[in-house]
């Protein structure tokens, strides 16, 4: 059930009806656009969804395969056809020839799919040459249902192969220009080439002629040869006519030219005369011939031509569809509206042409949430919203694909009732209240579970404080029929009823309080307010006016429409903050990963480095081992004592412990190494080696020569080769111990403890400078865009040490007092740089 009876114009449905007649390629579809009605049945608006969204896949990937031109209308054609003793025209076959053609390539497109591709356009081709479609049916829903879901259990005959035939038999007669073939018939190509054969033989007895005359002057140059009264003439001045033997058929409009038959020419234009009829004769005759053997076949060319009409029908929503992102969501076949990112698509088409986005609608109306009262500014956008929720649902309902994100919700609804706009009469004496109550009285009456009902500007029109009185009580009588529906109002009491009763929830259009303009998004859950007053500020209303209605409106709604302002400023406040910590939030995670990769490159980089030193002091501290012992050698043989040189031994080991600092490697690398295997066999690429007398074990990279480029751990070294020993991989993987693993600081906890408050009230300026200093790092590395410090305000000494200091910071930005109700000239607010 659909109130009012004008509830297609009131939507803008009347205007989706125009955008698809200029869609259709013909009649053929534009007759099916006028039969579109809204239904209830889930199963076929199921079927007609769909079929548009193959459509559309077939428009969009594969649009070249699937025909786009000769959707002609041959109905009247096919009715001639039928009449005993009647012949269609060369034109009307022709037009006949092309539009099968097309019907063919239509048939030809699903046989070369897979049985799985485009299943309800599948079904529709057969279930369209299955049986015959019914004329008389009760109404237009039924004959469109009959149309696209009929399928009989009657056998099948493939109609590709009875349309190919009717097409041989008209190619046979008619070529592409829309003429008969002169091998339509044996008769007629005889006939044919008797013609073409006299006109030749004709036309130069005249040429010569013509250039006789043209010789003595009876014409002049620019003469040819003409036609009239179906008899080839030639042009001759009025005043030689007498020079020319012959019959005069026409003269020219001054009366200076005449167009003479020769007369030795007559018999010649006899003959072609004659034989033209034998040619009208036997074209009649083909023509005759070939409506008899098309006449039995009707009844399938009607089939054809109606499945021809519904692709053309369902290839017109299709192209809507793709001009305004329409798609098929997710089918509920139960009352739910569960929409995302939903547009108005006649806003959405308006919009595109003038390069502008319209704003998405985000909507959900369940058993929890049945009805949704919008309120909010005028010109924010309720009415475009109820409009959107009606429209959309209304297309879909008739078979068409909507524009929002597929993953929405979209339910099923057997009544839509719609009060929008003003339907005030003077004829029936009905003001614009009363036209409201009117509808209100249709609303109650026949709502139930399965009806959407949308009201626009809900109780208005009349004393405010008794119209949302009647309408709380229209609007608590709605809510216990169980339907669903969207209300606008800017009434509070009725905010306050939603508020509190189960079933109906709050919605707000969204108003930006700061520069008093509307956003156009709704928001579910929280009333919005009207916003009168700062609206009559914004457009100069005197400041004595609005403060004497502030007292007269009374506290408690003032402060209840300011709560709901600054809620709303809080509200985009917090969201842009919340955009813009996590856009810091990704840069910070970035930093922070390349922070963790620098600390572990640099700590082992270091133990790299370490680790080498150590090797190269141990290294130097045996040669120089070395040296001395051959020196003290040497001071035996020559007679030293004993006791100087243990002191001097004694030195060196002393030297080599603290000077060194090589308590970590072993003092005596020779018992170490002797716990290392040693393997025969030569050093190559690959091998695994120690430094002879050393604990260092390696892996050779390349010889060049006597020289060996080993890797020792993260060491790449160049070593003599006599220095070096080869082991087993199972000695180096044993000794080969792997290195510990490093740790960061824990950015996690430190931001988790971290307060972007400093208080430093109290402390003197050394120790406050050094809280500054700490409080900074751990800000600046953590990213924290603003910062608070409290100093107190006293004589405004430690405020201006600290802002000193602060401006040695290259990472702040700019310094300020807070705000005058959170500690003014006593807080400094430090805000950071991008």
């Amino acid at each position: 059930m659909l109130y009012p009876k004008n509830i297609e114009q009131k939507l803008g449905f009347d205007r989706i009806r125009e955008l698809l007649n200029e869609a259709c390629i013909s009649p053929l579809g534009q007759a099916f656009v006028e039969k579109i009605r809204f239904s209830d049945n889930y199963d076929l608006i199921q079927k007609m969804v769909r079929q548009v969204a193959e459509m559309k896949e077939i428009m969009q990937f594969d649009a070249s395969s699937f025909p786009a031109q000769n959707y002609l209308d041959v109905n009247t054609q096919l009715s001639k056809a039928s009449i005993e003793g009647a012949f269609l025209s060369e034109e009307e076959f022709y037009d006949i020839k092309r539009s099968l053609r097309t019907i063919q390539e239509c048939l030809r497109f699903f046989e070369g799919k897979e049985p799985e591709q485009f299943p309800q356009l599948r079904e529709l081709m057969v279930s369209a040459f299955r049986e015959k479609i019914r004329k008389n049916t009760e109404t237009e829903e039924e004959e469109e249902e009959d149309t696209e879901l009929s399928a009989s259990k009657e056998p099948f005959r493939n109609p590709v192969l009875e349309i190919r035939g009717l097409i041989d038999a008209l190619d046979k007669i008619i070529d592409d220009r829309g003429k008969l073939k002169d091998n339509a018939s044996a008769e007629l190509q005889n006939i044919r080439r008797k013609l073409n054969a006299e006109e030749n033989d004709l036309r130069k007895k005249l040429e010569s002629i013509l250039r006789h005359a043209r010789s003595n002057g009876w014409i002049t140059d620019d003469f040819s040869l003409t036609v009239r009264n179906g008899r080839m003439v030639i042009p001759i001045a009025a005043e030689h006519k007498r020079k020319l033997k012959g019959f005069i058929h026409d003269e020219s409009d001054t009366g200076k030219t005449v167009f003479m038959e020769p007369a030795e020419t007559l018999e010649s234009n006899n003959v072609i005369k004659e034989l033209e009829a034998a040619e009208k004769r036997e074209i009649v005759r083909i023509l005759m011939d070939l409506t008899s053997r098309i006449r039995p076949q009707v009844p399938l060319l009607r089939k054809a031509y109606t499945f021809l009409s519904i692709v053309d029908f369902i290839r017109a929503k299709a192209k809507l569809a793709i001009s305004m992102n329409g798609l098929a969501p997710l089918a509920a076949n139960t009352q739910l509206v569960d929409w995302k990112n939903a547009v108005h698509p006649l806003l959405y088409l308006s919009f595109q042409k003038q390069g502008k986005k319209v704003v998405p609608l985000n909507i959900k109306l369940d058993k929890e949430q049945r009805i949704l009262l919008i309120s909010g500014p005028n010109a924010g956008g309720k009415s475009v919203t109820l409009k959107t929720l009606g429209l959309i649902q209304y297309m879909y309902q008739c078979g068409l694909l909507v524009p929002m994100r597929e993953d929405s919700t979209i339910g099923i609804f057997k009544n839509v009732f719609i009060d929008i706009g003003d339907e005030q009469s003077l004829e029936n004496d009905l003001s614009t209240y009363s036209s409201h109550l009117t509808n209100m009285k249709y609303f109650l009456t026949f709502s139930e579970k399965k009806t959407l009902f949308l009201i626009d500007e809900f109780g208005t029109g009349t004393e405010p404080s008794l119209g949302g009185a009647i309408a709380e009580s229209i609007l608590e009588d709605l809510n216990k029929s169980g339907a669903y529906g969207a209300i606008n109002t800017h009434y509070t009491n009725l905010k306050a009823f939603a508020d509190k009763t189960n079933g109906l929830v709050n919605g707000a259009m969204r108003y930006d309080a700061e520069h008093l303009e509307p956003m156009y998004e709704l928001e579910i859950g929280k009333p919005g307010s009207s916003f009168a007053i700062e609206i009559a500020y914004k457009i100069g209303l005197p400041k004595s006016v609005i403060d004497k209605s502030k007292h007269k409106l009374g506290n408690s709604q003032v402060n209840f429409e300011k709560l709901l302002k600054e809620l709303e400023i809080e509200k985009k406040v917090f969201s842009e903050k919340n955009l813009e910590n996590a856009t810091k939030q990704r840069k910070l995670d970035a930093l922070l990963e390349q922070y963790d990769s620098l600390k572990t490159y640099l700590e082992t980089e270091k133990k790299t480095i370490m680790n080498t030193a150590k090797l190269q002091a141990k290294q130097l501290v045996k040669d120089a081992n070395q040296k001395i012992e051959a020196t003290i050698r040497e001071i035996r043989e020559q007679g030293a004592e004993k006791l100087a040189t243990k002191e001097v031994r004694q030195v060196l080991e002393t030297f080599e412990k603290q000077e060194l600092k090589l308590e970590n490697v072993p003092e005596k690398a020779s018992e170490k190494t002797e716990e290392i295997e040693v393997v025969d066999g030569e050093i190559s690429v690959g091998s695994l080696v120690r430094i002879k007398g050393q604990e260092a074990l390696g892996e050779v990279l390349g010889l060049k020569g006597k020289d060996v480029e080993v890797a020792i751990g993260d060491l790449k070294t160049t070593i003599k080769l006599n220095r070096l020993e080869k082991i087993s991989r199972k000695e180096f993987k044993q000794k080969t111990s792997p290195r510990p693993k490093l740790t960061g600081i824990d950015l996690n906890e430190k931001m988790m403890n971290f307060s972007f408050n400093l208080d430093l009230r109290g402390k003197r300026g050394e120790e406050a400078l050094v809280d500054v200093d700490n409080f900074m790092n751990d800000a600046i590395m953590l990213g924290y865009p603003e910062l608070r410090i409290v100093h107190g305000k006293g004589d405004g000494i430690l405020r201006n040490l600290i802002r000193t200091h602060l401006r040695g910071y290259k990472q702040v930005g700019n310094m300020q007092d807070e705000h005058a109700d959170r500690g003014g000239a006593g807080v400094t607010v430090v805000k950071m740089k991008d």
